[in-house]
């Protein structure tokens, strides 16, 4: 097993020699205002014989989890998905339809009665297919899965049960860093079968209540390892570079912490200024209800990518399946439409599409939609541009029906959407050799392996929208208070049926009758 752990500090944030100090077993640190990821390496024979399973018949498993809470995300670790769990699989067959993976998904996710959760039971029935660049090259997994999970309780959970319980030595220790886990910002594990290991990434933007505090012991086993960073970030010298210096150490193999410097190229960018968004849906929202992103015109600024580069504002939604656009609405060409909600085009979209089915019916979990949005004339100079301080682009989209409820009303969760830069980046640039590079996003594989992403920050205490959405409202006894409308539809529909047969049957018999007499005339003017 192979850990790291890596503190990145503000430019701004103070630092004493004595808040980290390395011996010749252990590693301590103190009072560390950083940002903080670890990162676990577990190798294919190490882990339990249920998850082993599901990970031999994966050609590729990624997991993103992120909080529905605020948090900044800092560079590197500047991408962002959607709150909830995404899943993004490529079986190691694409024949193949493995239920273990479902399975397991159930136990991890264990969402309670009330949440609005798409039951994985067969992956050709639970998960939609992304639109992929090229089949060929494809730089994304096969087929995606999300859902609203706020906490990962019973992930931990299943970690603590399986992982930990197997580990040799470091049981106890194991099941404190994956309670840590229940306060991290986002959660991201990988497999694939290349390199036959499972990797978990846990992610906290900002410390804890008087900084980080932790120390961190020399494996038992001299197979493990433990590596260390504290680290700053700065610009590098080309656009698409990041630089980053400080200390590095491998606890029990290192006399002292080494200074380091080291600069690579990453796809994912921070933005030179403060650039954020809000979203929000018109009150009252009805059946379709129009979600709405607002930006300040101040951070629309065209992002520091190459000037000789093309960039546009990007957002990627990822919608339950409550909730849902109309393709042939947003993917129109009329300027009218677009102007009036300040948007560009469709780019693409995958998933449950159907704008008649109910939610009972739609056995997918929803849809993915990436649009780009137009940007003021002139947004580098929106400080001094007359008119409102924020620029708002709209998207139209429409509820299901729901299933009924004892109250009258369920609950959609909709979760913000990202919203982001993309910059086509020169065509000499390499992209490889990144530490801290982080793929299978959903949005990412829908661009160019050279494309530079700037990401806006969510700037709301909770990044998921909550829409009453009005529904059939059950009684006491179990029983729709509409049955008699019920009742009744089935009543009105039989008589008009019958009715129809009826008239069918009369114009039969006139027109029969009919004949009849014109024969008799007939014959009797012969």
């Amino acid at each position: 097993m192979k850990q790291r752990i890596t503190f990145i500090q503000r430019v701004d944030a103070g630092f004493d020699p004595e808040q980290a100090v390395l011996t010749a077993s252990s590693l301590s640190v103190r009072n560390l205002d950083a940002a903080r990821e670890d990162r676990i390496t577990v190798g294919l024979a190490e882990l339990p014989e249920e998850l082993r399973t599901v990970l031999e018949q994966s050609n590729e498993l990624h997991l993103r989890w992120a909080s529905e809470g605020y948090f900044d995300a800092v560079a590197p670790f500047s991408s962002r998905v959607s709150p909830g769990l995404h899943v993004h699989y490529t079986p190691l067959k694409s024949e193949s339809s493995s239920e273990a993976l479902c399975t397991l998904l159930r136990t991890v996710v264990a969402p309670n009665k009330d949440a609005q959760y798409k039951d994985c039971s067969k992956l050709e029935e639970s998960f939609i297919t992304p639109p992929l660049l090229s089949t060929r090259f494809a730089s994304s997994a096969s087929l995606q899965y999300h859902t609203h999970l706020p906490s990962i309780q019973s992930l931990v959970k299943y970690i603590q049960n399986t992982v930990c319980d197997q580990s040799r030595t470091d049981g106890s220790e194991c099941r404190t860093r994956a309670d840590a886990l229940l306060s991290a910002d986002s959660v991201d594990i990988d497999y694939d079968s290349i390199s036959q290991t499972l990797t978990v990434s846990g992610l906290w933007t900002s410390p804890p209540t008087g900084g980080w505090t932790d120390k961190f012991q020399k494996p038992a086993s001299p197979t493990d390892q433990i590596e260390f960073g504290l680290l700053g970030t700065e610009a590098g010298l080309e656009p698409e570079e990041i630089k980053m210096g400080g200390l590095l150490a491998v606890v029990g193999q290192d006399k002292k912490l080494k200074p380091t410097m080291f600069s690579f190229p990453s796809r994912h960018q921070p933005l030179t200024e403060p650039s954020s968004y809000t979203v929000s849906f018109a009150s009252p929202t009805g059946l379709h209800p129009k979600m709405s992103i607002s930006m300040p015109r101040s951070s629309l600024k065209r992002p520091p990518a190459p000037s000789d580069t093309t960039c546009a504002l990007h957002t990627y939604l990822t919608l339950p399946s409550t909730i849902f656009g109309d393709q042939y609405q947003l993917g129109t060409t009329d300027p009218l439409f677009l102007e009036s909600h300040n948007l560009v085009s469709l780019h693409a979209l995958a998933g449950e599409m159907d704008l008649e089915a109910p939610d009972w019916v739609v056995q997918r979990w929803g849809s993915n939609w990436l649009l780009e949005l137009a940007t003021p004339p002139e947004a580098e100079d929106a400080a001094s541009t007359p008119g409102p301080s924020n620029w708002t682009a709209t998207i139209p989209l429409h509820l299901r029906y729901l299933p009924p409820s004892e109250t009258g009303y369920r609950t959609a969760h909709i979760p913000w959407p990202v919203v982001f830069w993309a910059c086509t980046a020169e065509d000499d640039t390499k992209m490889g050799l990144n530490p801290f590079d982080r793929t299978n996003l959903g949005w990412d594989g829908l661009f160019g392996p050279r494309t530079l992403f700037y990401q806006l920050q969510p700037a709301g205490d909770h990044l998921v929208e909550e829409i009453d959405v009005p529904v059939l409202r059950l009684e006491g006894d179990g029983y729709f208070q509409g049955r008699y409308i019920e009742f009744g539809t089935c009543v009105a529909i039989s008589l008009g049926f019958l009715w129809v047969l009826w008239r069918l049957a009369r114009v039969a018999w006139s027109s029969g009758v009919g004949n009849k007499r014109a024969e008799a005339v007939h014959d009797k003017k012969e």
